[in-house]
């Protein structure tokens, strides 16, 4: 299973880089959405995927899950979906202003102000 999730977080690094290599600032966006699942993963995965009881006290199980990992999961997870949320309405914004989402007409020719 540990292969599997190896293809697949690379895959999807693979595809967040190629995304935001792109003049798109949407594409941009969806890239670093990518790349942090792809992260969410990679921590999952090198948390060890195994099964077991929730370490809670009173329980006798013969294997406990590392509730570490999860927790690291789910606080990456809520400020990923907080910066992904302010890049759109940033990019949203920018594309009200300057009519393009491209990055290279927003960032203008020399000699404007």
């Amino acid at each position: 299973m540990e292969i599997l999730m190896a293809f697949l977080i690379g895959i999807l690094f693979m595809s967040a880089t190629y995304l935001m290599l792109s003049k798109s600032l949407l594409r941009i966006i969806v890239g670093t959405g990518l790349l942090s699942h792809g992260a969410h993963l990679l921590i999952l995965t090198m948390g060890g995927l195994k099964r077991g009881a929730a370490p809670l006290l009173g329980q006798h199980a013969e294997a406990y899950a590392d509730p570490l990992p999860q927790a690291l999961i789910l606080t990456a997870i809520v400020i990923s979906f907080g910066v992904t949320a302010f890049f759109l309405v940033l990019a949203y914004r920018a594309y009200q202003e300057l009519g393009t989402d491209n990055m290279d007409r927003m960032r203008g020719k020399e000699g404007n102000e």
